[in-house]
């Protein structure tokens, strides 16, 4: 397909031509409709730097009253190779926490402008910077791609209904088979993540759920209830069992049911995206605390600072519900 800056070359290369041909200039400009000023301009620029001279500028966008600072675009690229997988909402409280008030339409316009308006653009970009390139680990299936849908369980207060939920990250060069244990409380979205090397078992799940519990005491909140899958590490006995000692609830949901727990479920996507793939393009891993020290340091700002856009929590952190419920009681 021809494009207009073509058809400007091909014309000032045949005006050029034909003069010559002629041996008239002001005869080619009259043929060609072209003025001998711009004729002359273009014959010294043919002259002192080549033909290719002759192609037209590209035109720099006009710049409007109320554009963007460059200094605030210049840390939002920087955002973009620091956290690739995350939104234009997210960028935009990012840059909200550094004190630019910017909306995600122009965040996204900004990123669109930059040729990165889609994540696979900008997990690209990021992966050229890199120093270890590549992600270590299996590759991901469709099925972790595909975004939770279903059931999303409500509780009246923290720690009336957690959530528990086991998840793959992958099988990690020097380290080995790497899952993660993940607890999100249903009503504040407060998050708990362990770090073992599979296969998971019961014991394992015992341990982390004495910590959530331990946790939670210590921010004031006695729980009450666990929800989980039908995975063969929360039917055992031995967890069962357990639960009932400490006097807690065992809520399952139905089996191939993985939506009646999409609070976990959703939570795992996000930090698969905003934590592990940016982690894994930055940096190679060898041990697995390393891993916990890199998902420690996520879920600070998870809990506390991150801005959660969902229907239910509408742009508040979990730390805002957790600690200002009324029901919140002294360890």
């Amino acid at each position: 397909m021809t494009t207009s800056a073509e058809i400007i070359f091909a014309r000032r290369v045949r005006v050029l031509e034909l003069a010559a041909e002629l041996d008239n200039a002001a005869e080619a400009c009259r043929l060609i409709g072209v003025s001998r000023t711009s004729f002359y301009e273009w014959q010294a620029l043919a002259a002192q730097y080549g033909v290719d001279a002759l192609w037209p500028k590209d035109r720099r966008r006009a710049a409007q009253p109320n554009e963007t600072p460059t200094h605030v675009v210049t840390d939002l690229l920087v955002l973009v190779v620091i956290e690739p997988t995350i939104g234009c909402r997210q960028y935009a409280d990012r840059l909200c926490e550094l004190g630019y008030e910017i909306s995600k339409t122009t965040v996204q316009r900004i990123l669109v402008d930059h040729g990165l308006g889609k994540r696979a653009q900008r997990v690209a970009r990021a992966a050229a910077f890199a120093s270890v390139g590549g992600l270590i680990t299996e590759p991901v299936t469709e099925a972790v791609e595909a975004s939770p849908f279903g059931f999303c369980h409500w509780a009246a207060a923290p720690g009336e209904l957690i959530a528990l939920d086991t998840f793959y990250i992958g099988n990690l060069k020097g380290v080995g088979k790497v899952y993660q244990l993940t607890a999100v409380d249903t009503c504040a979205r407060w998050a708990i993540t362990h770090l073992v090397l599979g296969p998971v078992t019961a014991a394992m799940v015992v341990g982390f759920v004495d910590r959530v519990i331990k946790t939670m005491c210590r921010l004031g909140i006695p729980v009450r209830r666990f929800l989980t899958d039908n995975g063969p590490e929360y039917i055992a006995r031995v967890f069962t069992e357990h639960l009932e000692a400490r006097g807690i609830t065992h809520v399952r949901i139905p089996p191939r049911s993985p939506n009646h727990n999409a609070v976990c479920e959703r939570f795992q996507g996000t930090m698969l995206q905003e934590c592990w793939r940016p982690a894994f393009h930055r940096r190679r891993f060898t041990s697995i605390r390393q891993l916990q020290t890199e998902a420690d340091a996520w879920l600070i700002r998870y809990n506390t600072r991150r801005r959660n856009h969902s229907d239910y929590m509408r742009g508040r952190i979990p730390a805002e519900i957790l600690h200002a419920h009324p029901t919140k009681r002294a360890a």
